[in-house]
């Protein structure tokens, strides 16, 4: 019972920290201002779980595939819960570290995701999302005590210098000091073109303050209709216009904003295992390559993305969704927009009210931008190894028929032998066939014509059984 308590635990560090990488420095903002100062509460991040990785909690004790799967889903919803009460927070944290008054003299810092804007009749819309936060000190021997709870089979010590600054740098970003009630404000400024899919914006330079304030975990989000400025209507221009948004009050929080057309194609992509080397599945080698190894882009793929950007039509928007903490994805984004085209981005939100919102924050973020571009056709991008992309991608195709351009899954458990864990391929049950395909490397996707529809490479098999199934690297079994 200890050994598999043990391995639970360290399961669900895995899927935790898998998806998560260090904390990067943003440039300074060119104009800053005072924040209000409230009493700030300091939390440890809230753990993401990504729930492909439920199979594992029982693994070797069910019979057969199928009750293994359902039983562990039942785990899981006991298991995280008592781990979410495991972690410390507030004057816990505070104990923990022996954080006393020296915090108030801290900077504040902004986490600002790269938002998407939508053009309504009263302007653009845009979403400003984000988190206000102070970093507190803690010494590099307790840094290194706390990074190794999340290394299997290492230490700190035994990684080398670049695995060690990136583990210390990641468990900084993890015990973050929320900054409840701030206000925040924006300063908008047009962007120089950058990439073959945007245009360079005619104006738009302006300030803006968010009505709310942030929350009790200094979490921010709120649409926002921008003044024109020059900027043009999002139903005359056929071009996605970018605006850089500067966070005032703060040496951090830079951001690029991208109003998208009324019409055209958004590419919504998962990031590990499709975009980036993760190997999520392999909670040993999820936490290394994500804690303590650069990261790696999967194949070519930055090459079918860089040609989708080159040859498409100019409203072509590519929006990268991922489930990772909101304190975690700096990193994230500097690896997008130095491998893919740029894009707006999509987080796991730090502050949460329920256990059932955390498990299905994908599908909520992808409703949201579903519902907020309605006349847009959606191009979705994941692999099979991620259980709810699996469950949540023909959900969305079976809801909005008519958005749902293409729907693009890496066959994981085919391309990776270490990959054993069956997908489910249920939920595409009544969707028209040509309309999503498994794919098994990069190069399948090349030469599809996705604006007439085209999302079927006829040379790669299929076999979809709208059940249980797993297709080995060496052939379908």
């Amino acid at each position: 019972m200890a050994h598999t308590k043990t391995s639970q635990r360290w399961l669900l560090l895995g899927a935790t920290l898998s998806v998560v990488s260090a904390l990067a420095t943003s440039e300074p903002t060119p104009i800053p201002a005072n924040l209000d100062a409230w009493p700030s509460v300091i939390t440890r991040a809230a753990t993401p779980f990504d729930s492909r990785h439920g199979y594992l909690l029982k693994k070797n004790i069910m019979d057969d595939i199928k009750s293994r799967i359902h039983g562990a889903v039942h785990s899981l919803d006991k298991d995280i819960t008592g781990w979410f009460d495991k972690i410390p927070l507030g004057t816990g944290v505070l104990s923990k570290l022996g954080i006393g008054d020296e915090l108030a003299a801290k900077p504040i810092e902004v986490l600002n995701i790269p938002p998407y804007a939508n053009w309504t009749d009263r302007g653009w819309n845009v979403r400003f999302r984000g988190n206000v936060h102070k970093f507190p000190d803690i010494s590099q021997e307790k840094i290194d005590d706390l990074a190794n709870d999340f290394l299997i089979g290492t230490e700190v010590s035994k990684l080398d210098a670049e695995g060690q600054a990136q583990a210390r740098n990641l468990t900084r970003s993890i015990y973050v000091v929320g900054q409840p009630r701030q206000n925040v404000s924006m300063t908008l400024e047009p962007v120089s073109m950058q990439g073959d899919n945007t245009n360079t914006a005619s104006g738009g330079s302006q300030s803006v303050k968010l009505l709310g304030q942030t929350t009790f975990l200094g979490d921010y989000e709120e649409f926002v209709t921008i003044s024109q400025n020059g900027l043009l209507p999002g139903n005359e221009t056929h071009g996605v216009q970018r605006l850089n948004v500067y966070a005032n009050g703060t040496l951090s929080g830079n951001a690029t904003a991208f109003l998208v057309p009324t019409e055209g194609i958004t590419f919504i992509s998962d990031i590990d295992d499709i975009l980036r080397v993760t190997k999520i599945y392999i909670p040993k080698e999820g936490l290394l390559n994500s804690f303590a190894r650069p990261f790696r882009q999967w194949e070519n793929m930055p090459e079918i993305y860089a040609n989708w950007s080159r040859t498409l039509p100019n409203n072509t928007h590519f929006h990268y969704l991922t489930t990772t903490i909101e304190q975690a994805t700096r990193n994230y984004m500097d690896f997008i927009y130095k491998t893919y085209p740029g894009g707006s981005f999509d987080t796991r939100p730090l502050d949460f009210s329920d256990l059932s919102n955390t498990l299905h924050i994908r599908k909520h973020l992808l409703t949201r931008v579903f519902q907020t571009f309605p006349r847009r056709k959606f191009v979705l991008v994941g692999d099979t190894s991620n259980s709810d992309v699996m469950k949540a991608y023909p959900q969305l195709a079976h809801d909005y028929p008519d958005q749902v351009q293409c729907i693009f899954l890496r066959n994981t458990s085919a391309t990776d032998s270490q990959m054993w864990f069956p997908y489910d391929t249920k939920h595409f049950k009544g969707l028209d066939s040509k309309r999503y395909m498994f794919f098994r490397e990069p190069n399948d996707l090349a030469g599809l014509d996705i604006v007439n529809g085209q999302c079927l490479n006829e040379t790669i098999p299929q076999n979809v059984t709208f059940n249980m199934q797993h297709d080995s690297a060496g052939g379908k079994r």
